[in-house]
């Protein structure tokens, strides 16, 4: 019996399934330039707002995931603004808290903040990968990130991701593709 389950396990590990065929070059052509844009506008914009240079970098990271998303993959789940504006919102307010009100070491907030962001994500129905990475920004970011508490939310989170939902809006609307359209759905 244990020997079949650890079989069934490892078998599972296999894989099997062949990769994706490579994208047409227009696909990648419309998500480099989505990506290009949207990375950096918020980039400058994080610049102009006197965002601290290691959060603006943290975040860009976090950002960098959800162009990936938004761009390369406007169909997926994640990608819709209900998942990428709630995700990214709703993790960054988790990490603030988090921060802000227990007593733990930067490695146990971190693993708790991430684990409770997907948590939350889920029970909303709000699932987007790179929240993760925010909720960590609100706790292993800069002594600038700490001091403005949940201000943090609005300038840089929301704001970064409005100008990413509205260039991923413009750019993934242009092409003539049918299948290249976003979003699915809002809310």
């Amino acid at each position: 019996m244990m020997k079949h389950r650890l079989f069934v396990y490892f078998k599972r590990m296999k894989g099997g399934r062949q990769h994706h065929p490579k994208r047409p070059f227009s696909k990648v052509l419309w998500s480099w330039l989505g990506a290009f844009i949207g990375i950096y506008t918020i980039a400058i914009v994080n610049d102009l707002v006197n965002t601290d240079h290691t959060d603006a970098l943290f975040l860009l990271g976090s950002f960098g995931a959800s162009s990936v998303l938004i761009y390369a993959a406007p169909q997926a789940e994640f990608s819709q603004p209900r998942n990428f504006l709630g995700g990214h919102i709703l993790s960054t307010i988790i990490g603030i808290t988090i921060y802000k009100f227990l007593p733990f070491d930067i490695p146990t907030l971190s693993a708790i903040a991430v684990s409770l962001s997907i948590v939350v994500m889920y029970l909303t129905n709000t699932l987007h990968p790179p929240g993760g990475a925010t909720a960590l920004v609100a706790i292993v970011g800069s002594p600038q990130t700490h001091q403005l508490g949940y201000w943090f939310v609005l300038s840089p989170v929301l704001l970064d991701s409005v100008i990413l939902l509205i260039i991923g809006l413009v750019i993934n609307n242009m092409s003539a593709n049918p299948k290249r359209h976003y979003p699915r759905y809002w809310f």
